[in-house]
């Protein structure tokens, strides 16, 4: 790198944080900082969401899996199938109840409906599995960092985190996704960059198709199951899998649902949503395409991956070095691309974790404040705005230190950064998605007895984890969820506590959409839109094949 380079880098930093000084100038209170005051527009709420997806995990993750991990290739295209069905079902029967409640944090919704204990602990476990998560993504971009900087990898992690800490705490939730929109413009221009250079570099389409390993280009897999006989990837764990992991993904997961809660009615909510499932494919297809003209190139040129670094993993309980693949993609941009052309790259890179942490970090603060600190602290009820502002920016600043911690203890879950970042989502994806399908769906669930369901439903997922490696981590998003609505049911019989009327206009019935929701949309049209969408995918993935 040189001082062009450090030119672009600087300069899309100090834009960052002066953009977020001049938007918090404009809080007055919480709702402000969290919601935006229900004032942000339908289209930057959704390529905010948009943002947060297209990660380090996806620019590092993905291209990875597609060109180097073992059983990987295009058949990680199969989990786009259930994205635009998912998002039928979380426009239908998921946020409607969220915006209509006026809530800030999800969690929130359950504390209405079912009491404290459940809300108390989903908002907990939310809380410690988006930040150890998330830990996973600064953990990433660090080693690009580290492999561009020529700096330790501590001092990488605190680079990354400091920045986007700031630039959180002083915007807000406006501050997120006026920043993420910038964010996906610079990604998605980078991954059009590096895609055109590692064509170039290999001789063209036709070169890259010829020296790429024809069975990754593979992009539909009937072959397993994935219950038993190591088929993670194959098409029935990755739709049904993919479905309940994006239903909760999109509909019970604060860092995505507060961002489309800032829209100030609820068709508006449901046009960010509806655009989140057309595009989406395509921008997995774009960056999923640049794992196979990188993984080209590299069969063309086997000392490309010389270049790579080195990390131990454990064989057989023999440690053993390989090439770290994750950081394919900044040292081909190191390689081979010129100067400026890497500054805008390392700012896509930058870009990319910024757009995840700080989501994360103001989603966090959110359910932090609203369902800890408001139900245990009795006292922060009754303060002013301007304090409670106060706090709500100290309490981001708090986690985004946890989650720098944890980013020095997720190196060695997986070979492949996007693995590693559902691994962890799978295991509460499912007991989280059960509690509110319980919430929704049924009138007789209780507070104890969907606390028990959600026990039972992530501790079967992590006995999963550990002791069953040949289920594949895609059903567990199924299995949890299945087994916290079983328990959590079955149990509720036992505490019959609810009652019919705090129940209004908090369950599904007959009718609601009419007379509760009052769409001004005819949103069965984008329904069948959704569905035409989702055919069309399984055709281009056969075609693919």
């Amino acid at each position: 790198m040189n001082s062009l380079d450090w030119s672009i880098i600087i300069i899309y930093i100090a834009g960052l944080l002066t953009m977020s000084y001049y938007l918090g100038k404009k809080q007055g209170d919480e709702k402000d900082y969290y919601l935006g005051g229900n004032k942000v527009h339908w289209f930057p709420a959704s390529i905010s969401v948009m943002a947060t997806q297209l990660s380090t995990n996806s620019l590092l993750g993905a291209p990875a899996f597609v060109a180097f991990s073992i059983g990987g290739g295009l058949l990680w295209l199969q989990y786009e199938l259930a994205v635009p069905l998912a998002m039928i079902f979380v426009m239908m029967f998921l946020v409607p109840f969220y915006k209509k409640s006026g809530v800030i944090s999800i969690y929130e919704y359950l504390n209405l409906r079912f009491g404290p204990a459940t809300s108390v602990m989903l908002s907990a476990l939310f809380q410690f599995i988006v930040a150890f998560g998330t830990g996973v993504t600064v953990y990433g971009i660090s080693l690009v960092l580290q492999a561009v900087l020529g700096i330790p990898f501590w001092l990488a992690v605190l680079v990354l985190g400091v920045v986007t800490i700031i630039y959180d705490t002083l915007g807000g939730i406006q501050g997120v996704i006026a920043s993420d929109v910038i964010q996906m413009f610079i990604l998605v221009s980078g991954i059009f960059v590096i895609g055109y250079f590692a064509v170039s570099l290999t001789g063209g389409v036709a070169s890259v198709l010829e020296n790429f390993d024809s069975n990754r280009l593979k992009a539909l897999d009937f072959s397993g199951h994935g219950f038993g006989d190591n088929s993670t990837f194959s098409f029935l764990p990755m739709l049904m899998g993919g479905f309940f992991l994006y239903v909760a993904y999109y509909g019970c997961n604060q860092t995505q649902v507060q961002r489309i809660l800032t829209t100030k009615n609820l068709d508006e909510t449901n046009k960010a949503l509806f655009l989140n499932g057309l595009l989406r494919f395509p921008i997995v297809m774009l960056y999923c395409f640049m794992g196979v003209a990188i993984g080209a190139y590299a069969n063309l040129h086997p000392g490309f991956i010389e270049l790579l670094p080195q990390k131990e993993i454990i064989i057989s309980g023999t440690a053993q070095m390989v090439p770290n693949y994750n950081t394919a993609v900044p040292i081909f941009v190191l390689e081979y691309l010129p100067h400026g052309i890497i500054g805008i790259i390392i700012v896509a890179l930058f870009a990319a974790a910024m757009s995840s942490l700080d989501s994360t970090l103001n989603s966090l603060s959110a359910v932090t404040i609203r369902d800890i600190i408001n139900r245990f602290y009795k006292q922060s009820n009754h303060w002013k705005p301007k304090r409670r502002l106060l706090m709500s920016k100290g309490v981001t600043v708090f986690w985004g230190i946890i989650i720098l911690i944890f980013s020095f203890l997720v190196g060695d879950i997986s070979d492949s950064i996007i693995v590693s970042i559902n691994k962890i989502g799978s295991l509460a994806n499912g007991p989280i998605l059960g509690t509110f399908l319980l919430a929704i769906f049924t009138k007789r669930a209780t507070d104890k007895g969907t606390v028990i369901g959600i026990i039972v439903g992530f501790v079967v997922n992590l006995y999963l984890w550990i002791f069953v490696s040949t289920i594949s981590w895609m059903w567990w998003n199924v299995i949890g969820c299945v087994v916290t609505c079983t328990i959590g049911y079955t149990t509720s019989i036992v505490f019959k506590e609810y009652h019919e009327m705090q129940l209004k206009n908090l369950v599904w019935k007959r009718g609601i959409r009419k007379d509760y929701f009052k769409y001004e949309k005819n949103w069965n049209v984008y329904y069948g839109i959704l569905i035409s969408y989702f055919l069309l995918i399984v055709v281009i993935l056969y075609r693919i094949s």
